[in-house]
């Protein structure tokens, strides 16, 4: 296989890669909170798969990461008293097993011990890293735009709410958590409005991954196209040197 086949292989292969995360973002156009990807791919520099005439250096194309837009989603009322919808740059704070995560899911409820908790079950955190514990017999909850929480004349806490300066430093786990991968510490964000009974939805612009969509697969083939006729021309050329032979 000479060095063309190679490069159009390398290029197919994060094709490929970018058409299932256009898929995916397409997928979560309704996920609360979601945040829409796109791959981030570079050229890297390769010695020659030969030599024979081959430009030095080859560069194949690689995929290095997933970028992540995490710009504002638009806020929908659904009037449920635990959920939540973030309006600025933060994430809720759930306790997990493993440590704490961060989440702009705001779809979240009352546990059997009255916990605030995510759909699946994890605590929602307060600012201390606490969880946050309800008594439904004590009347109705509010949650002001501070995140802090009570039930009549009674506070029961406040939402934690927290904010990372470099971004990158956040891990996808599922569930539509992220958990961090570095040093750095969140800090509070007492700038984030937060608006009871309404949901944050999902930033994907479907007519525009759907636009993606058809660019990438329109690349794919035309990188096959590309990929077929020097195939076809290292064929007609070994069977023109063997003529001569």
């Amino acid at each position: 296989m000479d060095n063309a086949l190679y490069v159009g292989l390398s290029r197919q292969m994060t094709l490929r890669r970018e058409l299932d995360i256009v898929a995916n973002n397409i997928a979560n156009a309704d996920t609360t909170g979601f945040k829409v990807e796109s791959l981030m791919v570079e050229t890297e520099p390769m010695a020659p798969a030969h030599t024979a005439g081959a430009p030095r250096p080859v560069k194949f194309v690689i995929d290095r990461s997933v970028g992540r837009d995490f710009g504002q989603g638009g806020l929908r009322s659904t009037g449920a008293t635990f959920d939540l919808g973030l309006d600025g740059n933060g994430f809720f704070k759930v306790g997990a097993p493993d440590g704490e995560q961060y989440t702009r899911d705001g779809r979240f409820r009352l546990d059997d011990a009255g916990r605030i908790t995510t759909q699946d079950g994890l605590p929602l955190l307060d600012e201390g890293g606490g969880p946050i514990v309800i008594d439904p017999k004590d009347g109705a909850v509010s949650i002001a735009q501070d995140g802090t929480v009570s039930q009549g004349e009674e506070i029961l806490g406040k939402v934690g709410v927290a904010r990372f300066d470099n971004l990158t430093v956040l891990e996808k786990v599922g569930d539509n958590r992220y958990r961090n991968t570095s040093n750095e510490q969140p800090v509070a964000a007492p700038e984030v409005v937060m608006h009871q009974g309404m949901l944050e939805g999902s930033n994907v612009k479907p007519i525009s991954e759907i636009t993606r969509m058809i660019q990438v697969t329109r690349a794919y083939e035309s990188m096959a196209k590309m990929m077929d006729a020097n195939a076809e021309l290292s064929r007609r050329s070994i069977e023109r040197m063997g003529k001569l032979n």
